[in-house]
């Protein structure tokens, strides 16, 4: 029974997920700029799905995710990426 309660006070073993602040690449280095002909800077922000990656994976600010979103959907309309992610990768 002792061995039970010294196992949940210790939290069972399990590890917190700590996550580290990630900078904006875009507010960083302002010599990176955001088009959606850039296709290989924008198959870093889409995933194997093809779906647009989230700000807390990306670490890009609001304002930089969404300038990211409207080039990828941009650059899916014409053609220059998938809108699945069969052929990304």
């Amino acid at each position: 029974m002792a061995e039970r309660n010294n196992r949940r006070s210790s939290g069972g073993g399990r590890r917190r997920f700590y996550s580290r602040p990630r900078v904006c690449q875009f507010c960083t280095d302002k010599n990176i700029v955001i088009d959606y002909k850039n296709t290989d800077l924008m198959k870093n922000y889409v995933t194997e799905d093809g779906k647009i990656r989230s700000r807390r994976q990306t670490g890009a600010c609001a304002k930089h995710q969404r300038k990211v979103a409207v080039a990828v959907k941009r650059a899916r309309h014409i053609a220059l990426l998938p809108f699945t992610g069969d052929q990304l990768r």
